[in-house]
């Protein structure tokens, strides 16, 4: 460990940053990229650009056909993160559609929605490591914040990621990244302002969980402040320590469930059980071979169990905060549309409100 904070480097040359990101990396050869760039004050993306011309490539982000063509690298592990969280599956990128600004991908495994006016940047990065090169692909929006990272798992699958390569090189090849500033989430509308009555029987009235954002949009309303507001009725909150207890019922009962983690560019399902859950300090990790889970407990504000009517019935989830009121993860029970919800996910969330009822909830 370095004993010094590194100072901010986000006015240093590119060429002086890569060489206090190598320094960084003999000091501290565990440390990932995403915690280096916050160590030397710069975005992800503009750290991993600095390694144009060697072991990375600037990609065209010409998305409609780049992510179909994810389906020839074979075997995959697609990364999904945000703040608090970070969601991890294997499987094949298949069955993508690209529908103008949003894209699918519906593979068993590999459930992505994406944001496609979020993506900004996007680098291929060869990783020399002593077992071997990592070949992977890098995905950011227009602050440098990653959004989405597929790393290539099957050795079959080099020769078409290096044809993905060659054919979506970016004619800008330079070492530099026009980053923006992020900007601050809007403040909420006082509790006052709010139409809790009409927002209330909106919410009676949904038929598809899909519904629920243009709900909150039509009632400028935050999330958080919409849970505290409703009642009851279709929000309970629950202890911040919710989903440990959940997640080692569902591995010791089997029950499959689903777990969404995601950012404003993109949104990573797991569907299906879970078997290994063990804590290490702050994160809770979920280690199957298909699906990883590694959540920071210690950044989990609020929890709610939440009840959305659909056309199928109420659809039970429960939901966590941080402090900012952005949501680190989704659990429901494992369903499909036309499908209800499976009666013992509910139970499991009556019996989760009955065994770690919320000590107080922030407003």
């Amino acid at each position: 460990m370095i004993s010094q904070p590194v100072s901010p480097a986000s006015s240093l040359e590119p060429t002086a940053l890569r060489q206090r990101w190598q320094s960084l990396r003999e000091e501290q050869p565990r440390t990932r990229i995403r915690d280096a760039a916050e160590q030397l004050g710069v975005s992800e993306a503009q750290l991993l650009a600095t390694g144009v011309g060697e072991d990375v490539v600037r990609l065209d982000l010409r998305l409609d056909t780049l992510l179909p063509r994810l389906e020839s690298l074979g075997k995959v592990m697609t990364l999904t993160r945000n703040e608090s969280a970070v969601h991890e599956k294997r499987g094949l990128y298949r069955n993508v559609e690209v529908n103008g600004a949003v894209a699918l991908v519906l593979d068993e495994n590999i459930d992505l929605r994406l944001f496609l006016t979020r993506w900004r940047f996007g680098f291929a990065f060869r990783e020399v490591r002593p077992e071997g090169t990592r070949r992977s692909l890098h995905f950011f929006d227009g602050t440098g914040m990653a959004v989405h990272k597929v790393y290539l798992e099957d050795e079959s699958g080099v020769s078409a990621f290096e044809r993905l390569v060659e054919d979506y090189t970016h004619a800008e090849q330079s070492r530099g990244v026009p980053v923006e500033a992020a900007t601050a989430a809007e403040a909420p509308r006082p509790d006052g302002d709010i139409d809790v009555e009409g927002l209330v029987s909106g919410w009676r009235a949904l038929q598809d969980t899909h519904d629920f954002f243009p709900l909150l949009r039509r009632f400028k309303v935050a999330r958080t402040q919409a849970l505290r507001l409703v009642g009851s009725e279709l929000t309970t909150p629950v202890a911040t320590s919710s989903l440990t207890w959940v997640l080692e019922k569902v591995a010791a009962s089997g029950l499959p469930i689903m777990v969404f983690v995601g950012n404003p560019g993109a949104i990573q399902i797991h569907t299906g059980p879970v078997h290994t859950v063990r804590a290490m300090g702050p994160w809770m990790n979920v280690l199957d071979p298909s699906f990883n889970l590694h959540l920071r407990t210690d950044h989990v504000h609020t929890a709610w169990i939440v009840r959305k009517p659909t056309r199928d019935g109420v659809v039970t989830s429960l939901e966590l905060f941080d402090a900012a009121g952005e949501n680190i993860a989704l659990l429901f029970g494992k369903r499909k549309p036309g499908i209800p919800e499976q009666p013992e996910w509910r139970a499991l969330m009556e019996e989760l409100i009955a065994a770690l009822p919320a000590t107080g909830v922030a407003s």
